[in-house]
């Protein structure tokens, strides 16, 4: 977000930080707010319209969620509404971004930051691997309650309530593919303790050493600090690719012989 927008996202998510170590529901309520007025221009645009007094929008936002959510919610919707936005859809997008904000601060008060971002990226790979959940965790017009009791069948009780959480709400697809958002969603607990996400494939399991070596490696290439989602893929045969971000290291042996293959080949 830029502008008049970025300044009132700031205020939101000082208030989810102010709020942090005080409700483990703010971010399942505040995807829950953002579901309710997606489904409400007209509060929407109510609630964002210059001309009518922050109070008076504190006011309609406490008549409405008042009941539905605790009070550390309704004192980031409120600081929500009270700000300026340059449009409306910038409302909710900053509620769900303070949504996001307050899973991962929750995990990281909780010491689990590094299993939620682990959890974030093997659920990317599943859909990944799997054209027909794809499409459907990706289909804005089959409705979430569907789309979140199927991931709740096939991950409930193998991640956390925040990764599920954070799950669900990538499934909604507001800003684009599960995929892409569920990636955003993982650089934003990356990003909770300034580190890099590394994608590495190996051959083979990795020891706690190897991986230790390699992260150090990693942070001195990058001068940041990095998370590694291990895949082990076999088909590699040996050696290591590395991707961070767009750039991508391929040392694999597969590799090194498919170039030596067509060196001999002319």
């Amino acid at each position: 977000m830029r502008g008049i927008s970025a300044k009132s996202l700031a205020d939101v998510l000082a208030a989810v930080d102010a709020a942090k170590r005080s409700s483990s529901d703010l971010g399942t309520e505040l995807f829950g707010v953002v579901s309710t007025l997606d489904s409400a221009p007209a509060l929407r645009r109510v609630l964002t319209d210059p001309s009518t007094e922050a109070s008076a929008k504190v006011g309609l936002a406490e008549q409405v969620f008042g009941q539905k959510v605790g009070k550390d919610t309704l004192k980031v919707l409120s600081t929500a509404v009270s700000g300026r936005w340059a449009s409306m859809r910038d409302l909710t997008d900053g509620l769900e971004t303070a949504g996001v904000a307050a899973e991962v601060a929750a995990a990281d008060a909780a010491g689990k930051l590094d299993a939620l971002e682990t959890e974030l990226f093997e659920i990317e790979r599943l859909v990944r691997s799997d054209a027909e959940l794809r499409r459907v965790v990706s289909d804005r017009a089959i409705p979430a309650d569907a789309k979140a009791g199927l991931l709740a069948s096939l991950l409930d009780g193998k991640v956390s309530p925040a990764t599920l959480a954070l799950a669900n709400q990538a499934a909604a697809a507001r800003t684009g593919s599960f995929e892409k958002v569920l990636s955003s969603f993982g650089d934003t607990a990356a990003a909770r303790r300034s580190r890099l996400l590394a994608e590495v494939r190996v051959a083979y399991e990795l020891s706690a050493a190897e991986k230790t070596r390699l992260a150090k490696a990693l942070a001195g290439k990058y001068g940041r600090d990095v998370h590694l989602n291990i895949v082990v893929d076999p088909s590699i045969v040996g050696g290591i690719t590395v991707s961070v971000g767009d750039e991508v290291v391929d040392g694999s042996m597969s590799t090194r012989l498919e170039v030596a293959r067509r060196r001999l080949a002319g």
